[in-house]
């Protein structure tokens, strides 16, 4: 189908005109459907006509929260070329990867990266646009602001096919390895407004405050589009800081928000203000990990009963899985393993579970997770045996281990590569850090597979109290003993000050794992 995402964002600004559309904290700029309308059209005309940016070409947003939002979905859909979103904290290592990876034209960056990033951006012979000026000149550099002065705000009449046009391109968080690069058209974005708008629970209107602390350009930038297209409102902050999250969210009267489950954690270990600071919240989302039941009933006792749990990912960027409010509800069951769960398949989206062979298996039994609906992405850019290796008739082969139970409900158990082999059973991750996350003086923890020359496997944790609690690892073996059973407890545990965490805010059991395994002929998954 062909369509024009200049007179969609037109018509939205015809319905909520002067209400409020974007807020970035930082830089104090507020923006209404109307501003934000005109301003992304200004910004589209602009790289059409200043940087040449055609149908086939590629540019990069290495930005934070703030000047992202400004070259986020609606200025992507209403041009010609692709945009490729990145993270602004990965490394210069991994910047230039993915620059070279979709062969940019055009790189927007964030004034500060100049100094580290210039020179391998300049000897590419790429062009590079600083969202603000820089302290000192930078031969070859723009600046944006002034590259939009004398620019017309008309609409620029794009038309893309929604299903075919890749308009969109972003990596995956590589918490397993190096990121892939997945490509995206219209249809795909739109159909993750529509997962939401889908779900049980009627969260959006336009009253809505949606506030993001995690990176836009990742999971929490899925809640960009259904916010704008019921008429709320998205602000976005740069510093990952939970007290200024906790003061922005007073501030701002914040209604809604997205929080990786370490991030939630943390917010347990605050002070007693908390919960009143954080009164206005209504909803919060959570996904992007695992999260520990135990944990979860915490949350739900100091925060009432706010949470969505959502299961996506890069490559199916909408609701696959989601346990609402009601789901959480636990009084409805018999027991509390409910919250153990990713929720129910979302309207919309065919979940199977399937062996090696891709088969469907019957329920309860386990198998990968495979997912299909109008959300699938295209493929990763650049590689199609790596496409062709994890998408096959429709579906995307998730990687996920888990079961569905007879009420709909899907466990995941882990990641196929996380699965530690310890003297020929399979031992997954995810449910042993359940365990040692349960005990009250934990915060969260990384459980991983070292090397052992007699079981092949030892299963090794490491975990991070909460502040000013005690625990000895042999205290937290025989709690993990108490639950799972002997040949489930971790046969080492170490006590740490920090884990390893993404940028997205996820525990990277790589980063841990590699650290046992760099020495040894077996390489690490």
């Amino acid at each position: 189908m062909k369509m024009n995402c200049s007179t969609i964002s037109e018509r939205l600004a015809d319905t909520f005109g002067e209400r409020e559309a974007l807020v970035n904290i930082e830089r104090d700029r507020r923006y209404t459907f109307t501003e934000f309308h005109l301003l992304t059209n200004r910004i589209v005309n602009m790289m059409r006509q200043k940087l040449d940016l055609r149908r086939g070409d590629h540019w990069v947003n290495i930005l934070d929260n703030d000047n992202a939002s400004l070259l986020h979905f609606f200025t992507a859909m209403k041009g010609e070329a692709a945009a490729c979103y990145t993270n602004y904290r990965d490394s210069l290592e991994d910047h230039s990867y993915q620059v070279d990876a979709v062969d940019a034209k055009v790189v927007f960056l964030e004034a500060d990266l100049l100094e580290s990033h210039y020179d391998t951006l300049h000897a590419r012979q790429i062009t590079i646009v600083s969202m603000d000026r820089p302290e000192k000149a930078y031969p070859g550099v723009h600046y944006f602001w002034d590259l939009l002065e004398g620019v017309s705000d008309e609409n620029p009449d794009v038309v893309h096919d929604d299903r075919s046009d890749l308009v969109i391109l972003r990596f995956t968080g590589g918490t397993t390895g190096r990121g892939k690069c997945a490509m995206y058209s219209v249809d795909n974005w739109l159909m993750c407004r529509d997962s939401f708008f889908a779900a049980p629970d009627p969260v959006w209107s336009p009253q809505s405050r949606l506030l993001h602390l995690a990176p836009i350009t990742h999971g929490s930038g899925m809640l960009v589009l259904p916010t704008l297209f019921k008429g709320g409102c998205t602000v976005t902050m740069n510093a990952p800081d939970l007290e200024a999250w906790c003061d922005n969210v007073a501030r701002e009267k914040i209604d809604m928000a997205m929080m990786v489950p370490t991030l939630l954690y943390r917010l347990l270990a605050m002070d007693e203000s908390t919960p009143q600071r954080l009164a206005t919240l209504e909803t919060v989302f959570y996904g992007a990990a695992p999260m520990s039941p135990s944990k979860l009933a915490e949350l739900q006792a100091t925060f009432g009963n706010i949470f969505i749990q959502m299961y996506g990912s890069t490559e199916h960027p909408a609701v696959a899985l989601s346990m609402s409010k009601a789901d959480h509800l636990v009084d409805n069951f018999d027991d509390d393993s409910r919250l153990a769960s990713a929720g129910r398949a979302a309207p919309g989206v065919e979940i199977q579970i399937s062996d090696e062979q891709g088969n469907p298996l019957p329920r309860g039994e386990m198998g990968e997770i495979w997912l299909r609906s109008r959300a699938i992405s295209l493929g990763y850019f650049g590689d199609p045996e790596q496409t062709a290796s994890e998408f096959q008739d429709g579906f995307w082969k998730s990687g996920d281990l888990g079961r569905m139970d007879d009420n709909g409900f899907v466990y995941i158990v882990d990641r196929k590569k996380d699965m530690i082999i310890s003297g020929g059973f399979n031992i997954y991750a995810n449910e042993v850090e359940s365990a040692i996350n349960s005990h009250p003086a934990v915060l969260m923890s990384a459980v991983v597979g070292i090397p052992h020359e007699e079981w092949g496997e030892a299963i090794h944790a490491e975990v991070l109290l909460k502040p000013g609690e005690s625990a000895e690892p042999d205290e937290l073996q025989e709690h993990v003993r108490g639950e799972l059973g002997g040949y489930k407890t971790p046969k080492t545990l170490q006590v740490v000050t920090d884990l390893p965490v993404s940028a997205v805010g996820k525990v990277l059991r790589r980063k841990v794992r590699e650290k046992y395994w760099t020495d040894t002929q077996r390489k690490v998954g």
